[in-house]
């Protein structure tokens, strides 16, 4: 059977999946699943180069605001 987010194992009632991959180097890059939505990735082309934080409402599971904070440059 397919999970949420690629996951091994369902979730139980009133939760929510996630997935977070770091990626590797500059050849894969993040991402970010949540609930079996994919929030974060390069084919949505809104990661960068550092942190890749997905703010998301805890009670309605509702996407608040992505952002990439570049710890390299400042």
């Amino acid at each position: 059977p397919q999970h949420k987010c690629g996951n091994q194992k369902s979730c139980p009632q009133n939760y929510f999946a996630f997935k977070i991959i770091s990626g590797a180097a500059n050849v894969v890059g993040p991402s970010i699943c949540f609930d079996g939505i994919v929030l974060m990735s390069t084919v949505k082309n809104n990661i960068g180069r550092g942190l890749n934080i997905a703010l998301v409402n805890g009670t309605s599971g509702q996407l608040l605001k992505v952002e990439a904070f570049d710890m390299y440059s400042g």
